[in-house]
C-alpha cells in the first residue's frame, strides 16, 4: 500500500462524491450475526474504478476493510464482488459509469464468506479441479513425448476461446443452479471440461465423464445464461455447457466416437531449412536432465 494514496488515486479532481455502501462481516461477530451494510463518502475522480475506492477507504477512512485482488488489469480474476446488483470485477468496473449517487458492494453469492468482500472459492476449485483441467494423453506417456503436438488453425480456433478463463467465480456466483443444488459442478468447471474435450491434444474425454455426466451433473443446467451475462471474457459458459451435452449425446447414445488424437510432429532435423529472419532459439536458462 503506498503511504499516500493520493499520488496515485488524485481525489484532488473528484468529479463527484459517491457513497459505497458496503457489507461488513466476521467471524468475531464485531458486525453482528448476519453483517451489516457500512456507508463509506468517497471522492471520485473521472477514470477511478471501484478496486482503486476500495483501496484508497482502506488507507483514508477504515483500514479494516478487507478484499481480494492482485493484478488490477482484468487478469487475475481476484476482485470478483457483487457490484450494483451485478457480478463485476472491481478492477474492470469504473465508478462513474455506475451513474449512482449510493453503490452497494456484496461479496459474491454462492460462496462462504471470509471477511467483509472476501469469499471462499474452494467450492469452484474444487470441481475445477476434479474435471483434471490438463491435457490426458492416454496411448502416450508424458515422458516419451519429444516435440510438438500437430494441431491446425482451425483445431486451435475450436477451443480457444474456452481457454481464456480467469477463475473469477463470477459465472458462478450468477448462476441459479449453484445457488440450489451444492452438488452441482458449476459453469466454470462444466466449460474448462469442453476446452479440453475440444482439445484434439487430449484423450481424457472418458475419464472426465464420471466427473460431468451424473445425477447432479451437466443436464442439471436448465441454460438460464446468466453464467454467460457475467463473464468478463465473453467466454460464453453457458454455450459451452450446451456444446459438452452434445458431445456426451453423440458419444452416449449415438455412438460416435473421438476423433483421433493430435499426433506429434517431427523433430526438426539439423540441416533443415530455416525459414529466413528467424532468431536462434533461446539458450535454455536451467541445468537439463540427461
Amino acid at each position: 500500500m503506498c503511504s499516500d494514496p493520493n499520488k496515485v488515486i488524485d481525489v484532488t479532481k473528484a468529479v463527484q462524491d459517491v457513497i459505497l455502501r458496503i457489507y461488513r462481516w466476521d467471524s468475531s461477530g464485531t458486525w453482528g450475526e448476519d453483517g451489516r451494510l457500512v456507508d463509506y463518502k468517497v471522492p471520485v475522480p473521472s477514470g477511478m474504478t471501484i478496486l482503486d475506492a476500495l483501496i484508497w477507504i482502506k488507507a483514508n477512512l477504515d483500514h479494516t476493510l478487507s478484499w481480494r485482488a492482485a493484478c488490477r488489469m482484468g487478469v487475475c480474476g481476484s476482485c470478483g464482488m457483487f457490484i450494483h446488483g451485478k457480478p463485476l470485477l472491481a478492477c474492470q468496473t469504473q465508478v462513474l459509469k455506475l451513474h449512482a449517487d449510493v453503490i452497494e458492494i456484496r461479496p459474491l453469492p454462492n460462496y462462504p464468506i471470509v471477511k467483509d468482500l472476501v469469499t471462499d472459492q474452494s467450492r469452484m476449485i474444487d470441481a475445477h479441479t476434479r474435471i483434471k483441467p490438463y491435457i490426458i494423453r492416454t496411448g502416450t506417456p508424458p515422458e516419451a513425448v519429444a516435440g510438438e503436438f500437430h494441431q491446425t488453425e482451425e483445431e486451435l480456433v475450436r477451443y480457444l476461446q474456452f481457454s481464456y478463463c480467469l477463475k473469477c467465480g463470477l459465472c458462478m456466483s450468477a448462476c441459479p443452479t449453484v445457488a440450489s443444488l451444492q452438488e452441482f459442478p458449476g459453469p466454470q468447471p462444466l466449460g474448462q471440461a469442453l476446452r479440453y474435450v475440444y482439445d484434439t491434444r487430449d484423450e481424457g474425454f472418458d475419464e472426465r465423464l464420471k466427473e460431468i455426466d451424473n445425477a447432479f451433473g451437466i443436464f442439471r443446467c436448465h441454460f438460464a445464461g446468466a453464467c454467460s451475462e457475467a463473464c468478463p471474457k465473453g467466454i460464453d459458459p453457458a454455450f459451452a455447457i450446451q456444446l459438452l451435452k452434445k458431445e456426451i449425446v453423440k458419444r452416449a447414445i449415438m455412438g460416435c466416437q473421438a476423433p483421433e488424437s493430435a499426433g506429434l510432429m517431427p523433430v526438426q532435423q539439423d540441416n533443415a531449412v530455416k525459414a529466413p529472419n528467424v532468431p536462434a532459439t533461446p539458450a535454455f536458462t536451467v541445468e537439463q536432465k540427461k
